[in-house]
């Protein structure tokens, strides 16, 4: 079972990389940008466990969006040595216009499902990733 979740992971990450090359960026930079479009105003550390890469990689990577004006940081009101990143105008444009692509690519990889089908398989995903963390989903 392990080894099959992971070849689609693999091949969904593949697709991706093909759908977002265009706009200039990498599957895990559009990982990124994605949580941030869903949780807005987060830390470094808290993007990287969101977008499941190292906070080293994440330190990279939110230079790099920040350089091309996709995300901007600025101080936690609440604790001034906290860096907080949101998304730019540029970066929710930027994912605006991936998502036909990217929701193609979702209707593919369910194509064989049945809507009850599909909603199960959502659901026992995220059984199976809740039995696995020890951190609320996010």
């Amino acid at each position: 079972m392990l080894y099959a979740v992971k070849q689609v992971e693999l091949a969904a990450r593949s697709h991706i990389e093909e759908l977002v090359k265009p706009a200039g960026i990498t599957a895990l930079q559009y990982t990124a940008l994605t949580v941030l479009r869903r949780r807005d105003g987060l830390s470094s550390a808290q993007l990287a466990r969101n977008s499941f890469v190292t906070a080293q990689s994440m330190a990279d990577m939110v230079t790099a969006l920040e350089k091309r004006g996709l995300i901007v940081r600025r101080r936690d009101p609440r604790n001034r040595r906290v860096l907080l990143i949101s998304l730019t105008n540029a970066g929710r444009e930027l994912l605006a216009a991936l998502d036909e692509a990217v929701e193609a690519l979702e209707e593919r990889m369910l194509s064989g499902l049945t809507h009850r089908q599909r909603n199960d398989l959502e659901d026992y995903l995220n059984r199976c990733r809740a039995a696995l963390s020890d951190r609320p989903p996010h």
